[in-house]
């Protein structure tokens, strides 16, 4: 899958979960995923978390 299409598919998860992670990156893999959470920071926790294993972290920060 080429970037274009990727990033297509990275577009449509992040419109999914309105407050969460909903994707992680590591050597041109993408997971999808749907990590949602009840505060700010839950969330920061796992972001951090993730970063520091060396991801790229997709995630939205504001409750829409």
């Amino acid at each position: 899958m080429g970037r274009k299409r990727a990033d297509a598919i990275l577009k449509i998860a992040s419109e999914q979960i309105p407050f969460g992670i909903y994707a992680v990156e590591k050597d041109g893999i993408i997971e999808l995923r749907k990590d949602k959470f009840q505060n700010e920071k839950e969330l920061n926790r796992l972001v951090v978390d993730f970063q520091k294993k060396g991801f790229r972290v997709y995630f939205n920060w504001e409750e829409k």
